[in-house]
């Protein structure tokens, strides 16, 4: 894209952020049925933006869906170009997938339905506020947010372009973590008291400051673009490799939320779930010992546990009633008390596979229905988990209003809401 076109696309998405545009400057008329939706019988088709490891099996899971028609990968590093490229062809039997290393030539295309993203958490929220404002449809890999603003700037953008967002939390779409969550909102645990998660690593940073190193030439790794509107830092291999977790660090790490963000994103929108708190977060939030306890206005309690505790596998949850309780995890398995709660047959699935997940936002692509983790659904888990940054990071008991999104009579706590953006990234 020329710089002209892009200052040009940067406007109108500004506009649109700001409200002058109050519908997505472009829809796909291929894609039209009736008032506005994917019509059922027509393909979809999917452009993907940061395909590293963990895109690449999301964008398997896309590509073997009936009726997705993948047509173009965005990524900084060339090799990564040219390996989804030639996947792609592959699989199509053609030469037709697009390369791009600016997402904004990719957004620009108008034959193009709906995005993945699967960049590093510095982008995700930026990427899918300019695809949205684009007329995209947008899966988005956890964390979809890097603050508390950006959270609100995620869920306004896609409130207001009417897009179809779906965070890539794919516990929501597994049967274990449902049935736990139902028994603790349909009251079979008795009035639920306690929520237990387990984000693993709540002191770690994601990428510190490394040493510089020698960068690659601009079109192997366009580095500027890797960081986007992150803090300016020099190259370094490990960097652009994959995140550079460091112990103690708090939360500032130019590139994401550390443990709490990258474990709390599933954990801890599970525990806001069985609450019944998609549209609201925890008011309250305290250090204690290596826990982060947090209450919610209904009184029920959030433990955010930082080791141990894994024994039905990684991104375990508990839900506490004064009747009983429930626990489960990614093996699939679940135990609660008393046994009654979960017995007869029900499916097991191990492990944390995203094929269920993609299939639910494909099918709310078609009808224009509200995806299991919604925009707002994850505006708001990602505000708690934010929150509880912040209380860790001052290392003491901070109080929230979630009406108006700030820290009661905290003024230290309510700077720590936004961070400044690299230009042209503000949006």
């Amino acid at each position: 894209m020329k710089a002209e076109n892009r200052r040009n696309f940067l406007k109108k998405a500004g506009a649109a952020a700001s409200g002058i545009l109050a519908v997505p400057y472009f829809i796909p008329a291929r894609a039209l049925g009736r008032d506005g939706a994917v019509a059922p019988s027509e393909r979809i088709v999917l452009g993907a933006i940061g395909i590293g490891n963990r895109g690449s099996y999301v964008l398997d899971c896309f590509v073997h869906e009936p009726g997705v028609q993948f047509v173009a990968i965005c990524d900084v590093k060339e090799t990564r170009r040219l390996a989804v490229k030639k996947k792609a062809d592959e699989q199509y039997g053609n030469q037709d997938c697009a390369m791009y290393h600016d997402m904004r030539d990719l957004l620009a295309r108008q034959d193009i339905d709906a995005v993945l993203i699967a960049t590093g958490p510095n982008w995700h929220a930026t990427a899918a506020i300019l695809a949205a404002n684009a007329g995209k449809d947008v899966y988005c890999e956890k964390p979809s947010t890097k603050n508390i603003a950006q959270s609100l700037a995620l869920a306004e953008a896609f409130r207001r372009t009417g897009r179809v967002f779906q965070a890539g939390t794919q516990r929501r779409s597994l049967p274990n973590f449902g049935l736990a969550a139902e028994l603790a909102q349909r009251g079979q645990l008795g009035k639920l008291h306690t929520l237990h998660a387990h984000p693993m690593g709540l002191t770690t940073l994601m990428s510190g400051w490394l040493p510089a190193e020698e960068p690659p030439e601009k079109e192997k790794v366009d580095w500027d673009m890797y960081l986007g509107p992150a803090a300016w830092r020099p190259f370094n291999k490990k960097l652009l490799d994959g995140f550079n977790f460091e112990k103690g660090g708090g939360f500032f790490g130019a590139f994401g939320g550390g443990g709490c963000l990258e474990w709390g994103s599933h954990c801890v929108d599970l525990c806001q779930w069985a609450n019944s708190a998609d549209n609201t977060a925890a008011v309250e939030y305290w250090p204690e010992g290596k826990e982060l306890h947090a209450r919610y206005a209904n009184g029920v309690k959030l433990v955010m546990r930082n080791d141990g505790w894994l024994p039905l596998g990684s991104c375990p949850v508990r839900y506490e009633g004064e009747t009983g309780w429930v626990e489960t995890a990614d093996n699939g398995e679940m135990v609660a008390n008393p046994t009654s709660l979960i017995a007869g047959p029900r499916p097991r699935i191990s492990g944390y596979p995203a094929n269920f997940h993609v299939r639910d936002f494909l099918n709310c692509v078609r009808t224009r229905g509200q995806t299991r983790a919604n925009a707002e659904t994850a505006c708001w888990s990602h505000i708690t988990c934010h929150a509880a940054n912040i209380a860790l990071f001052l290392g003491r008991r901070v109080k929230f209003d979630p009406t108006k999104c700030e820290f009661i009579g905290d003024e230290e706590a309510n700077r720590l809401r936004s961070e400044a953006l690299r230009e042209p990234w503000r949006i």
